[in-house]
């Protein structure tokens, strides 16, 4: 029986205004549903692999809806916990050209964030697996969530699971007390392999490669430009810091503007750091969801032999094709992604 492969956190009900338009701009939302483990889950099954997704979701229509949808992509719904409550919302709404994309959280109280250890049964959730991952935006909705969090992990190791963490920062999210590095540099010392963009190594791990007074220099979110060298540092010091990760893979966007954006990543296992191919991608359709997508590429290169190059610039190459599908959800085929990594990208009509 081949084991499985299990995400854990929050899946939401997301709200998105119609194409380009501002929140409530017309009175039309779009529904769907979305979250990072969530969608890291939907591209493993999409690969073929035996992906299974744990959260807590409530007793109503929406919360079947929901898990409905998670089966039609195949993905193993047989651990979420079903509780009295609310399931969180977000609002979407898409930039242009100089106007970012905005995204706007009702969350507060929903069933993953009341949750508590105990909650769920994770000797039963792996029994099963061989893999576990979990971001950093679950320990930051609420302390209980935090908490169940760190139970996750450690049960994880416990069984023999390899662990997965995208440090995912969320600045809106921290707001219960404690800060995101109080919480995630003790949660990462049960990680194996670490994923992150550069703003999540500073803000979640305060982990910058600069000198100390020097905070930020070298590595800036919103310019168009990136210093590999800078990144090389950077994950040696997470490296140095974390013993027990066996990589780390960052990935690197040069944004010129919302929807013109290039787009590559780097992966440093302690012998060899190393930097995938680039693409410039121009007409961004929705870029939430396109770290997730690089994290169920990564996770699956991972998990099929590849070479850790390989694994990078497969998912480089998935989550690039992300930034083409509206929603969460990266409803791409391994196929699909090969054939970008062979250099096919005239987009020209298969016929």
């Amino acid at each position: 029986m081949q084991k499985k492969i299990i995400t854990f956190g929050e899946i939401m009900l997301r709200l998105k205004s119609p194409g380009f338009e501002r929140l409530l701009q017309s009175a039309v939302f779009e529904a769907t549903f979305g979250g990072g483990e969530a969608n890291v889950a939907v591209s493993l099954a999409n690969y073929g692999l035996d992906a299974a997704f744990v959260t807590v979701l409530p007793e109503n229509e929406i919360g079947n809806t929901c898990i409905a949808e998670l089966r039609r992509f195949g993905v193993d719904t047989s651990l979420i916990v079903r509780e009295k409550g609310r399931m969180g919302v977000y609002y979407v709404e898409t930039g242009s050209n100089q106007r970012p994309s905005k995204v706007i959280y009702d969350r507060a109280n929903s069933t993953i964030a009341l949750a508590r250890p105990g909650t769920i049964d994770w000797k039963k959730a792996f029994d099963a697996g061989k893999w576990f991952h979990i971001t950093g935006i679950t320990p930051a909705i609420s302390q209980s969530a935090a908490d169940l969090s760190f139970e996750a992990v450690r049960a994880a190791k416990e069984k023999g699971l390899t662990v997965s963490c995208d440090f995912n920062y969320r600045g809106k999210l921290w707001k219960y007390g404690k800060t995101a590095p109080e919480v995630m540099t003790e949660l990462v010392k049960h990680v194996d392999i670490g994923i992150a963009n550069e703003e999540d190594c500073q803000k979640a791990l305060g982990i910058n490669p600069s000198s100390p007074g020097l905070r930020g220099a070298g590595i800036d979110v919103a310019k168009g430009e990136l210093d590999q060298e800078e990144y090389r540092k950077l994950t040696d010091k997470v490296l140095s810091a974390f013993p027990n990760l066996k990589m780390i893979a960052i990935t690197l966007r040069s944004s010129h503007s919302a929807d013109r954006n290039g787009w590559s990543a780097c992966l440093n296992d302690g012998k060899r750091f190393v930097v995938s191919r680039q693409y410039e991608m121009n007409d961004i359709v929705d870029r939430v969801g396109g770290g997730d997508a690089f994290a169920g590429g990564l996770i699956y290169g991972l998990n099929t032999g590849r070479l850790p190059e390989d694994a990078l610039n497969f998912a480089v190459a998935a989550s690039c094709l992300k930034h083409s599908i509206p929603g969460d959800f990266n409803r791409v085929s391994v196929a699909e992604v090969e054939n970008l990594m062979r250099g096919e990208t005239s987009g020209r009509v298969q016929r």
